[in-house]
């Protein structure tokens, strides 16, 4: 995890802008839905190609999909049906923030995440 020593804004700012490719995967972090909580025992985790996800915040809100890509340089996820008009009437995916979307279904066909959440296969 980045530790950021600062409270000021502008060093925090740095500190996310500036840190490492590999640390850049803990801003990737999003809520788990209330019966996942419970079923994990884990309040947060990193959103991947294939979960499903609810966004919450936004002219998106309520939209539930599948998480089509991940940034992990711009810290953005892309989720299917969530999109905005471009100026000549075509649509472009919207980027989200993974802190506006709550997960609602775990993608588990990697044997290293689903171990790690206690997943017996």
């Amino acid at each position: 995890m980045v530790r950021i020593e600062s409270t000021q804004p502008r060093k925090q700012r740095k500190a996310r802008y500036t840190a490492a490719i590999h640390a850049r995967g803990r801003f990737l972090n999003a809520p788990l839905a209330p019966d996942l909580r419970e079923q994990y025992r884990t309040r947060s985790i990193r959103v991947v190609v294939g979960d499903t996800v609810k966004v919450l915040r936004g002219e998106a809100a309520g939209t539930e999909g599948p998480v089509d890509k991940v940034d992990t340089k711009k810290s953005r996820i892309v989720v299917q049906g969530v999109s905005i008009p471009k100026s000549d009437g075509t649509e472009m995916p919207r980027p989200l923030s993974p802190s506006n979307v709550q997960i609602t279904k775990l993608n588990l066909k990697d044997p290293r995440r689903a171990a790690s959440l206690g997943e017996s296969e």
